[in-house]
């Protein structure tokens, strides 16, 4: 064979051998890209699933808190309009026996039993939004109000024996401390169990 010849066969399988060596590169840089391709695509769901928990937790905690916020609200207002019809019935009390003062007394205890209602239920939605400590102290709360009733319940027995006793005014009287000390320990756990953790 010519020399010539010789050595375009050599250039020719030269050639032919720089073509698989770059196309070998071309794939394994393209495997290598596609790969991580892939790797940076998961790790990116996988962050943005983790941001989305995230933000969802935070939104669930959200929520919490402006769902118990509510109810701690509730029961507040809710002791507040009891505590006037409280005193509405304590100044009824200090008026001398009379009919119209049993009759008084006795639309009152109506009322007083409607308001009792309205703060048993504000008392079980508290305990439903929790924590413990603020179910606990809206419990308290909610029972604070019975001396009021059972010495209210005393007046209007006594009246309707025509038997006037100045105790039961006394009795009525003497369950305010408990009852504001009850709604400030309610308070009290209320702003602790909102405090953001």
């Amino acid at each position: 064979m010519p020399p010539g010849l010789r050595h375009r066969s050599v250039s020719w399988r030269h050639v032919g051998d720089s073509t698989v060596w770059t196309l070998a590169i071309a794939a394994v840089t393209g495997g290598t890209a596609v790969l991580a391709s892939w790797v940076t695509g998961r790790g990116s769901t996988q962050a943005a699933r983790i941001q989305a928990e995230i933000a969802a937790g935070a939104q669930r905690a959200e929520r919490l808190r402006e769902s118990r916020r509510a109810a701690y609200l509730d029961l507040i207002e809710q002791t507040h309009h009891m505590g006037e019809l409280l005193w509405e019935i304590s100044a009824v009390l200090r008026q001398p026996g009379s009919p119209d003062r049993t009759a008084t007394l006795g639309e009152l205890r109506e009322r007083e039993v409607a308001e009792y209602a309205k703060i048993r239920r504000c008392a079980r939605v508290v305990e439903l939004e929790g924590p413990p400590s603020a179910a606990a102290a809206a419990l308290a709360l909610q029972q604070a109000t019975g001396p009021f009733y059972a010495a209210m319940t005393s007046a209007l027995s006594h009246d309707a024996d025509d038997r006037h006793d100045s105790t039961d005014l006394l009795e009525f009287d003497a369950a305010f401390r408990p009852f504001w000390a009850a709604l400030e320990d309610f308070v009290e756990a209320a702003r602790s169990a909102h405090q953001p953790e």
